[in-house]
């Protein structure tokens, strides 16, 4: 049997060939510079099949893919939806693949599936059979293995915790995208800042010397170490709602291990003990006691050798 894990970004897409023992044999990426519906997909493509040349990889061989992709993949039609690639609504990417590869076991699973079994396969949540990956970038989500089992939910979309209801009352800014992930996502750093700079004319911070529509969390993380006030209000806030969402997760699902990645973690994992300190006012005592915090310990490759371990999990 081969195997092929394909992990798909906003910007990238990165493909390997794994062994059994999930290790990477060969790596290849391509940019998708600004590709977006059909072109995304015939780009997927065309990285299994150079894969399947550079590998070796005969026409018609016993073949598994796996695949990571930004969004909610349903597993009944084999269609994608990704925030981040326009025309990606319902995409059917599984066909799409097994035109390439009919043979082929394709099977598609979101980002934070997918960095959950990365862990497990060769990061930090080796052995475990309980364990949640937070990621935290652009957007929030969750990754959670219970009892040895991924959770996927009615329709593929357990782990969307950036609709954790952490601070009413209920505003307009939670439509988008919800209350956590308004306040705590890489964007939601940055929007929260950018607001109190409109409503506050007179503060003359660090910040200020940004145009307001060009500030990032780069920007936030960047003020917070040379001491601007504004800074350290947006990332304390953060602090304690990551570690009241942790919290939450941990009284939930009783998990060996919380870990932290995506782009924001990062700059944050300096603050995780301080988000465990927050945790711990508010979960369940035994189970916090029981968990540990940690961070990836796979921060740009989780979501690749999750692939791959979607790969080795479902070949036929």
């Amino acid at each position: 049997m081969n195997y092929i894990g394909i992990d798909l970004g906003g910007t990238k897409a990165v493909g390997a060939i794994f062994n059994t023992d999930g290790e990477i044999l060969l790596q290849k990426h391509v940019l998708l510079e600004n590709r977006s519906g059909a072109e995304v997909g015939a780009l997927v493509c065309d990285l299994c099949r150079d894969l399947c040349n550079e590998g070796c990889i005969a026409q018609g061989a016993p073949l598994s893919i796996g695949v990571c992709i930004p969004g909610i993949s349903y597993s009944d039609t084999g269609c994608v939806w990704a925030p981040n690639i326009p025309g990606w609504e319902n995409y059917p990417l599984r066909d799409e693949l097994l035109k390439v590869a009919p043979q082929a076991t394709v099977t598609i699973e979101s980002d934070r599936t997918c960095y959950i079994l990365g862990e497990v396969q060769m990061g930090c949540a080796k052995r475990c059979r309980n364990a949640i990956f937070i990621a935290v970038g652009t957007g929030i989500g969750a990754g959670i293995l219970i009892d040895n089992r991924v959770l996927h939910g009615h329709s593929d979309i357990v782990g969307a915790i950036g609709w954790l209801a952490l601070k009413p009352p209920y505003t307009d800014e939670y439509d988008e995208c919800g209350c956590f992930e308004t306040y705590c996502s890489g964007e939601g750093l940055a929007k929260q800042a950018r607001k109190f700079l409109r409503e506050n004319k007179e503060y003359r911070g660090e910040l200020r010397k940004h145009s307001i529509e060009d500030i990032t969390s780069y920007h936030i993380f960047e003020a917070y170490d040379n001491g601007d006030p504004l800074a350290k209000r947006v990332i304390e806030e953060a602090i304690e709602m990551w570690g009241m969402a942790t919290a939450n997760l941990i009284s939930i699902f009783n998990p060996e291990k919380v870990i932290f990645g995506g782009g924001i973690f990062g700059p944050a994992v300096k603050f995780i003990p301080r988000i465990r300190n927050e945790a711990e006012k508010w979960a369940q005592p035994i189970s916090m006691k029981q968990v540990e915090i940690i961070s990836t310990a796979l921060p740009k490759l989780a979501g690749l050798y999750g692939a791959g371990a979607v790969a080795i999990k479902y070949a036929k």
